[in-house]
């Protein structure tokens, strides 16, 4: 008497290229993609973008409650962290400042680079001038209480350059509310996000 052999339950299709790939080679192809992925997740693309509290102002007009105007040129430090292990090469970027959300100066930040681990810290002057502004009816109480209100916004991109092999591309985004005290022509209460 012959013994039949069980067959199998879900025989392989033949492949459209006349290759098969046996169990054993696609268990590696995947071991070789989960370890890949986990590499990945474990390089961390952190670049932070922010303001400091370093910040003087030189001509400060300041209006009154009855005709409301503000203008004034801030000398302020920005930063670029970069946390990699790796350069980061950032292109060219615009920080746009706002009263109540109304676009009252700008700055441009020309296309350099960070240093791997490392701060770069880059000094901008930037002309804010509310006389659009002047329109909202809340810049003669904000004068009267003599703290201006201003956010900063900006998206910064460019590439990180990890262990010179692998490129990334990344974009950071900055937003910062501060308050201009008229009186004493400081920054203050800088909560950037």
């Amino acid at each position: 008497m012959t013994e039949k052999q069980p067959q199998l339950a879900y025989p392989m299709a033949p492949a459209a290229n006349g290759y098969s790939r046996s169990d054993a080679e696609a268990g590696a192809h995947d071991a070789r993609e989960q370890r890949k992925k986990k590499r990945t997740k474990c390089l961390l693309y952190i670049v932070l973008f922010a303001i400091f509290q370093a910040a003087t102002f030189e001509n400060i007009n300041a209006g009154t409650p009855a005709s409301p105007a503000f203008s004034a040129r801030m000398n302020t430090e920005l930063g670029v962290k970069n946390a990699n292990f790796g350069r980061y090469k950032y292109r060219n970027t615009t920080v746009v400042f706002f009263y109540r959300d109304t676009p009252v100066g700008q700055a441009i930040l020309q296309n350099s680079r960070v240093n791997w681990r490392a701060t770069k810290k880059i000094d901008v002057a930037v002309d804010l001038n509310l006389g659009n502004a002047a329109a909202n009816s809340q810049l003669g109480s904000d004068l009267s209480a003599g703290i201006v209100p201003i956010t900063s916004q900006a998206r910064m991109t460019g590439r990180v350059e990890l262990v010179f092999v692998m490129k990334k591309n990344k974009a950071t985004e900055m937003k910062c509310n501060m308050e201009i005290v008229t009186a004493t022509q400081q920054l203050r209460n800088i909560v950037c996000k």
